[in-house]
């Protein structure tokens, strides 16, 4: 048996996809998706999936876009048509977006509400130093 020691050492390896990269190729995507490949290529050309290529052309699909054609395969056995599917597509990313903007605005608001409660407590602080020295006769302007 050989030593473990002796082996070259292999540098790490990064995972396969961070969900956004595209590391299938359309066979597979089709496989995991439960379609054909030929829909794949349909779906492309209507706008409702952008994969990404390789230098030499290949379509490579992610994660997102499995799940997306899953989302797809769900709305047309709803019976709705390749333009409503669009349109529903289209409306659920606004909809995400506004709600990671709806997020972010809360936390902001959260941020200024604490930065305003800071702010007036230094304020009452400091009306109240003033107040003390105006009491003991001493002015800022003496």
């Amino acid at each position: 048996m050989a030593n473990r020691s002796s082996r070259k050492s292999v540098p790490p390896v990064a995972p396969a996809s961070d969900g956004s990269t595209g590391v299938y190729g359309i066979t597979t995507a089709a496989q995991l998706a439960g379609m054909s490949v030929q829909a794949l290529r349909l779906y492309e050309r209507k706008g409702l999936l952008e994969p990404t290529r390789t230098a030499g052309g290949t379509r490579r699909y992610s994660d997102t876009d499995i799940a997306r054609l899953r989302r797809i395969a769900i709305l047309i056995g709803e019976g709705i048509n390749l333009t409503g599917i669009a349109r529903v597509l289209g409306l659920e990313a606004d909809n995400a977006d506004l709600h990671a903007d709806n997020a972010g605005l809360r936390t902001r608001n959260t941020d200024l509400k604490n930065s305003n409660a800071a702010l007036r407590a230094s304020n009452d602080e400091l009306e109240a130093h003033n107040t003390a020295l105006r009491a003991s006769g001493r002015t800022g302007s003496g």
